[in-house]
């Protein structure tokens, strides 16, 4: 069971997860990369955490808050990554020097092929230490930073996949964590946890196919409901049998959108417009208020790139993934696919299927 966790990331998720693992009695360090946005953390000594319907609450004690990454880092048996994946590579580079045997490294989320990316970048940068990178298939809270020093749990995910790199350590990692969050559970492998981004397939697409009307109205219209019109439906359809598709050649089932809204919300539909306008939880939520989002600068190269680049190392058709990527490419006067996590980047342009899937299970190569 682990007792010394160190959460790299303040922001919403961060400052969450670090004030819940002091309340649950954890040795918890917290790492920023700006000392600016910690100073009150520090000078209190935790943050203040609120929790709707009875959650974790009170005032989590931090042991140690700092900006410096080999301090953080050395307080630690478990790492907790909370940053945006497009941060990810840039955090492995940061921890590299300072890993240790028998540390484990989790991912919140990993989007897609994040644990393969962060695993990379730490051995490109000489890491040879024998750490366990993990990645969880989507965030664990929604929660909201309050304040400086304040945190809000709206509500925490019942069941969360995890899997590690390779899988084979997948007990070892749940063991580790169970008595702090017993809501993780066996994700199989990190090509399970990510294929499974539904993310991938809702925020991109969503927010591209309404620029417009996100830029005139400054995201004042309900996203999931006046932004999911028959035609832009079709379209989200389309990428998620892409994605399926992409699962499938690698020998994965991955669960359809469908089948996540009936999972996840107990909602059901002939389609997925159906579905989603019959899903309560969408209603009332406002889109995102510029198109400097995080739907776009993280889920594209981040989600949509991986799966994109996938199916087309493995014969897949992805015209509708590549044609959004290309949309926010030119949006955001920036090349996602440059910027993306392609097999390329990952080394995995050779690598035949059966490579691919023994490397995350196992962690060797044919």
């Amino acid at each position: 069971m682990a007792e010394k966790y160190t959460v790299l990331g303040a922001g919403h998720g961060g400052k969450a997860m670090a004030a819940h693992l002091a309340l649950l009695g954890a040795d918890v360090a917290l790492w920023n990369r700006t000392f600016d946005h910690i100073e009150i953390i520090r000078k209190r000594g935790g943050i203040e955490l609120e929790s709707a319907e009875g959650g974790p609450h009170g005032f989590g004690r931090l042991k140690l808050v700092t900006s410096d990454m080999e301090e953080a880092i050395a307080h630690a048996q478990v790492i907790m990554v909370v940053v945006p994946s497009s941060a990810h590579a840039e955090i492995a580079k940061a921890t590299t020097c300072h890993l240790k045997d028998g540390q484990i490294v989790i991912l919140h989320p990993g989007r897609t092929l994040g644990a393969l990316e962060f695993a990379k970048t730490i051995r490109d940068n000489g890491c040879t230490t024998d750490v366990t990178v993990a990645e969880a298939e989507t965030f664990i809270y929604a929660s909201r930073a309050d304040g400086p020093a304040q945190a809000r749990i709206f509500r925490i995910k019942e069941a969360v996949p995890l899997a590690a790199l390779p899988a084979s350590r997948n007990e070892m990692v749940l063991d580790c964590i169970h008595h702090a969050f017993p809501q993780f559970i066996d994700g199989v492998d990190v090509l399970h946890t990510g294929l499974n981004n539904m993310g991938a397939i809702f925020h991109p697409a969503l927010t591209l196919l309404n620029a417009g009307w996100i830029e005139h109205t400054n995201g004042e219209y309900q996203f999931y409901i006046d932004g999911v019109t028959p035609s832009v439906a079709r379209v989200l359809e389309v990428l998620d049998r892409e994605r399926v598709t992409v699962a499938s050649s690698v020998g994965i089932r991955a669960r359809t959108s469908l089948e996540w809204l009936k999972l996840a919300y107990d909602t059901e539909g002939a389609d997925l417009h159906e579905a989603i306008h019959n899903q309560p939880g969408y209603y009332g939520i406002k889109a995102p208020t510029t198109l400097h989002h995080r739907y776009i600068f993280e889920d594209v190269p981040m989600s949509l790139v991986p799966i994109a680049s996938l199916g087309m190392r493995y014969g897949v058709s992805v015209r509708g993934m590549e044609s959004i990527i290309r949309i926010g490419s030119i949006i955001h006067r920036t090349d996602y696919w440059r910027r993306g996590r392609t097999v390329e980047r990952l080394g995995l342009e050779q690598w035949s299927v059966s490579e691919l899937t023994r490397f995350v299970k196992e962690g060797v190569i044919d």
